[in-house]
């Protein structure tokens, strides 16, 4: 039993509680004015979605009857700012698969709270879309990793220095405390592994490590994320895997390998190598989703 002392705890704690039961309903308020605006534009319902990260929105281009809806005609859809995020939603039949595709997310670093960096996903979960397969570009940690080549994530380090579920939780999106244990479909490892092989193309399995960036990691933090047992780095995807599970989805993963991790070599970082290094891998990793919406999609 609560003991109260002053009447002003019982104040703050009305106040509280009050402004918790306000911040859920605004929340669903715009969770259904974002699905309505969405609803109103298409016919099917999406059955996977996908996030595609820095440089590899050309992967929506495959998507087929696509109807396309750019970030700003949805009502409180963030808006991306970063360079190779296109900014809109490509909503389709990809494998005979009704899928919902981001051609670029937002980031933290853009100035974005985390509710809305994850509003997207929660909009995913409310559509009652059970798959949610994710990319990102990273730089390589791991000493064995070359450019261009792909990382199915298998785990993930949240140095981030923040979660997404910080606050009150609505009990009907998902638990207060969700299990991360397997916050990366093991089921769906294997899944894209078994395509890799099929394609013939280099698939390794890693740890992504995410930091809120923009600013890109110094050696020194790259050499302690190497002692942690992370593989690759980046600035995204945690917040939206740790939503995903909140809400019940089961998350595929997989990371294009952009350039080397800071410290790796001599050489500087910079925004257009990502993108250059994005569109080495972009072939191979349109194969991948394909194999797996032919193997996952209809399940």
């Amino acid at each position: 039993m609560t003991v109260f002392t002053h009447a002003h705890d019982i104040i703050r704690t009305i106040k509280e509680v009050t402004e918790e039961g306000i911040d859920m309903m605004q929340h669903s308020e715009k969770t259904a004015e974002a699905m309505a605006a969405i609803n109103r534009r298409i016919s099917l319902k999406p059955r996977v979605a996908i996030i595609l990260g820095s440089g590899l929105g050309a992967v929506a281009d495959a998507i087929e009857e696509a109807v396309v809806i750019p970030y700003n005609e949805i009502p409180y859809w963030p808006r991306t700012t970063a360079v190779g995020h296109q900014g809109r939603l490509v909503i389709g039949m990809l494998e005979n698969v009704p899928v919902i595709a981001m051609q670029g997310r937002v980031h933290y670093y853009e100035g974005y709270a985390m509710d809305e960096v994850t509003f997207p996903v929660r909009i995913f979960g409310e559509f009652d879309i059970k798959t949610l397969f994710a990319t990102n570009a990273s730089g390589g940690i791991n000493l064995g990793y070359v450019p261009g080549e792909l990382v199915a994530i298998y785990d993930h380090i949240n140095f981030m220095g923040t979660n997404p579920l910080i606050g009150a939780n609505d009990d009907r999106r998902g638990p207060r405390f969700p299990d991360m244990t397997y916050a990366y479909d093991p089921e769906y490892l294997n899944v894209l592994l078994d395509v890799a092989a099929e394609e013939r193309i280099r698939l390794n399995k890693g740890v992504y490590i995410a930091f809120s960036g923009p600013s890109y990691e110094t050696p020194a933090e790259i050499r302690m994320a190497r002692l942690l047992g992370a593989d690759v780095v980046g600035m995204s995807t945690v917040p939206e895997v740790i939503v995903a599970n909140h809400m019940g989805m089961r998350v595929a993963t997989v990371s294009c390998v952009s350039n080397h991790a800071a410290g790796v070599t001599a050489n500087r970082l910079r925004h257009i190598e990502v993108l250059e290094g994005m569109n080495k891998g972009a072939s191979s990793l349109t194969r991948l989703i394909r194999g797996f919406l032919r193997s996952v999609g209809h399940n």
